[in-house]
């Protein structure tokens, strides 16, 4: 019963909030119509279909005030909008059953109500009979590598299909290759609207969520193909902060000056951020992931005592974007897995702490292929040197990496911060971090094995002392050059990872000057600049 008025309460907090939402929205877009200066320059064309169904989450209001700083810097900007324009959607197919249709209403609702008095141009279905025909029959190997019109359509579908079964690994079967073929009859239909968008509006360029989800995959590749610059952006590392690239956002590339140093008020700051992080007190994407962080409990500590060395491995959710981008040295972070088993079988000497990442567990977004199922296949807790840690159990893994002889991570966050620690950290995949020497990032799976058994043999594991330099300025210029702070602009919804407008903006605030976020995304869309904030007086 007590569950149930939460529920109630919460739900009616829902409406009035994204009620109120929307006549801000409503407000403000009627403001920049009637306030932004007169054009007289081709427009900047933005596509976000991925990022949310109803409600407004922290991507879409990214693309949405990004649209809104353009018009008023004089250049018009040009939303590309879906109308059931695909039969089906990476988001919808992750909340409904394959042969159920996405929800299309409640989308195209909050879509209206994003883009009031904006330029839109929608787009609907509408079917192809050739590639009908061209796919039809197909086995799931040879819809994975499709190609059409020179698109590569199989291989920019994947990475969604993947997200929306929640796994890397795809089965034969008719389930999967019905929702792959639907993913690429719908990204056929993408392709065909945008490239005639292009044609009308003749754009300087387009900005896109993310780069990797279908359809807005498919309008980069298409964009590019006629050479016009492609901007995408994700979430950043700080709340309410945004990360936009000229590259694939979700591969974060993010390019530190060689003579980038931390003055004594970067580093306090920096220390301040981490003395937070080490507690657990973060989040991203306004997700907090560790709701109650614990110290090593007695029984890790007597069992680790029997051993000779410790060394914790820390994994990855398989079907996040990220994942497409670490996938160099294995072929997935399974089989970077398989050869941790193998190693840890060869050294019952050293009690291996394998701990699966929090959010493959998260509450509506549990993973299907995930880190817990390996490991009991595996049979990995029945062996005498491995501890399991599983998503939910809060243990610190800061007091785990000091407690250890290096550490092992596929491509996670952890690995730079273990580098911070001070400890030696050995990559089975390309992270962000990696742009820089953080880590020890082998250049083959073999090189991998080679110098996991050189660590473990080794009387003491020491890293070059420039990992631990080069991992604070990475670290430093992600948080506070290359996460884009929206704060200013946004408040929390009820539901995380959402977000509402704060009631108290007007148009002036959206004037790229009112702004350093504004100015410099401004600035990177329509002048090809970096989209690093300037430093600090």
């Amino acid at each position: 019963m007590k569950w149930t008025a939460q529920r109630i309460r919460k739900g009616v907090q829902r409406r009035w909030l994204r009620t109120r939402n929307s006549r801000t929205i409503a407000r403000l877009s009627a403001e920049i119509g009637q306030h932004a200066p007169p054009v007289d320059s081709r427009p900047v064309v933005l596509f976000n279909v991925s990022s949310r169904l109803a409600g407004m989450s922290l991507n879409a209001a990214f693309t949405l005030l990004s649209g809104w700083a353009l018009r008023m810097a004089g250049v018009p900007a040009v939303h590309f909008v879906c109308r059931a324009g695909m039969t089906r959607c990476q988001l919808g197919s992750a909340l409904t059953a394959a042969d159920q249709p996405p929800p299309c209403a409640a989308c195209i609702r909050q879509s209206q109500q994003l883009y009031s008095s904006a330029q839109v141009r929608w787009f609907d279905y509408q079917p192809d009979g050739e590639i009908e025909r061209e796919t039809a029959g197909l086995s799931l190997a040879e819809l994975m590598v499709f190609e059409w019109k020179g698109l590569a359509l199989g291989s920019l579908v994947l990475p969604s299909l993947r997200w929306a079964l929640r796994r890397h690994d795809l089965d034969d079967d008719a389930q999967t290759r019905f929702l792959l073929r639907q993913f690429i009859l719908s990204a056929a239909r993408v392709a065909q609207e945008f490239n005639r968008l292009l044609d009308e509006v003749q754009p300087r360029g387009v900005v896109v969520f993310n780069g990797v989800s279908f359809p807005e995959a498919v309008a980069r590749q298409v964009a590019l193909q006629r050479g016009l610059p492609v901007v995408t952006h994700e979430v950043g590392l700080q709340p309410f902060s945004a990360f936009f690239s000229h590259g694939h956002a979700t591969a974060y590339p993010i390019d530190v000056p060689a003579d980038f140093e931390l003055s004594p008020m970067q580093e306090a700051r920096l220390n301040g951020y981490l003395e937070k992080r080490f507690q657990g007190q973060f989040s991203m994407a306004g997700i907090r992931f560790w709701q109650d962080m614990r110290h090593l409990d007695e029984g890790l500590l007597a069992k680790a005592a029997n051993f000779r060395q410790v060394v914790p491995v820390f994994t990855n959710v398989i079907f996040d974007t990220s994942q497409m981008h670490a996938n160099v040295i294995f072929t997935d972070m399974f089989a970077w897995l398989e050869e941790v088993l193998g190693i840890i079988r060869a050294h019952p000497e050293t009690l291996f702490v394998l701990r699966a990442h929090p959010d493959e567990d998260r509450p509506g977004k549990q993973a299907r292929q995930s880190v817990t199922r390996w490991a009991e296949a595996n049979r990995v807790s029945e062996l005498p040197n491995v501890v399991f840690i599983p998503p939910r159990e809060y243990l610190s893994s800061y007091e785990l990496i000091q407690r250890s002889k290096f550490v092992m991570v596929y491509n996670s966050t952890i690995g730079l911060e273990a580098s911070i620690l001070g400890s030696a950290v050995l990559c089975g995949g390309q992270a962000r971090y990696t742009r820089l020497p953080t880590v020890f990032l082998p250049a083959s799976a073999a090189e991998f094995r080679r110098m996991a058994e050189e660590f473990l043999n080794a009387e003491r594991v020491t890293a070059p002392p420039e990992f631990q330099h080069n991992a604070r300025r990475f670290l430093y210029y992600q948080l506070y050059r290359a996460s884009l702070p929206f704060a200013q602009f946004l408040d929390e919804d009820v539901d995380p990872g959402f977000v509402i407008l704060k009631e108290n903006l007007t148009w002036r605030d959206f004037l790229p000057e009112s702004s350093a976020t504004l100015t410099t995304i401004v600035r990177g869309v329509l002048e090809s600049q970096s989209f690093y904030l300037p430093e600090e007086d």
